[in-house]
């Protein structure tokens, strides 16, 4: 199963989101853009910023007692990993035997959720990215003892923000993180440091800021339009010896930017194992 699917119109269960920070509330966005009843859904988050207290008004429970929450169909974690241990163990009430819990807490194991749960469970680890906020994210999943139902419920709840891809190997996401969970990071440096080079120089400062961005907005647009690999809409820009070939014997030198980018994702990955434990 892969690519985006997120049509909610037909869930008729309970969904219960946990922590509605940025990337909680990206995620309830998306459900109810996807045909969400908003009846069906529950947030837990002790500061819920203002949209979010408002969506009381279209029948989101908001921070309803978790006694009143028995046998969920779906438990979605999105808190910060730092106060799992505090923010997980009161949920137990809520998860029963067909209960899917979708975490998308970052170097968290699904082992390691499942023991400070102590409810056995389907689990499934998802990793998004930061474009889920406008419905082009990138997320990454893996499942343990999740049917085919549960599966597909995941599914359409991380397809509410953008294209979905499933693994089978739990130790391939510490990679995923350093690749598309921090990846926007190292798109927006490059954005950034198109820009300096730019007014470098000799362009005024907010041009050389426009075009950074309109550049890395229209080339990433395009990407994600074309089929072509990367590498084939590189070379389709670039003539021999013109102006982008000049540049780009710089960027792909020895010491250029592939080697760059692989020793930064080697780091984040180890990061990521580090946090993990």
């Amino acid at each position: 199963m892969t690519g985006t699917t997120a049509d909610l119109r037909n869930f008729s269960g309970r969904l219960v989101l946990v922590g509605a920070g940025k990337m909680g509330g990206a995620l309830l966005e998306g459900w109810l853009r996807s045909g969400l009843d908003p009846k069906s859904a529950a947030v837990l988050e002790p500061q819920p910023a203002a949209q979010i207290s408002a969506l009381a008004s279209r029948g989101v429970q908001i921070n309803p007692a978790a006694g009143g929450l028995p046998n969920v169909d779906a438990v979605v974690i999105a808190v910060k990993p730092q106060i799992a241990a505090q923010a997980l163990p009161p949920l137990a009430p809520m998860i029963g035997a067909s209960t899917v819990v979708v975490s998308i807490m970052a170097g968290r194991t699904i082992q390691s959720i499942a023991d400070t749960l102590k409810r056995p469970c389907a689990l499934v680890r998802a990793m998004p990215n930061t474009p889920a906020a406008i419905g082009r994210g990138i997320t990454v999943a893996v499942a343990r003892g999740a049917n085919a139902t549960q599966r597909d419920l995941a599914h359409r709840l991380l397809g509410a923000t953008g294209t979905v891809e499933w693994i089978e190997d739990e130790a391939l996401m510490d990679a995923v993180t350093a690749v598309s969970g921090s990846g926007p990071a190292y798109v927006f440096l490059l954005a950034e440091a198109l820009a300096q080079a730019g007014v470098a120089a000799g362009l005024p400062p907010a041009l050389a800021t426009t075009l950074a961005r309109e550049t890395v907005a229209g080339s990433g647009e395009l990407l994600h339009r074309e089929t072509l690999d990367a590498a084939v809409l590189r070379q389709n820009v670039t003539s021999p010896g013109g102006t982008t070939a000049a540049a780009l014997e710089v960027l792909m030198g020895k010491d250029g930017l592939a080697a760059l980018m692989k020793a930064a994702v080697a780091a984040a990955t180890k990061r990521a194992r580090d946090l993990a434990g």
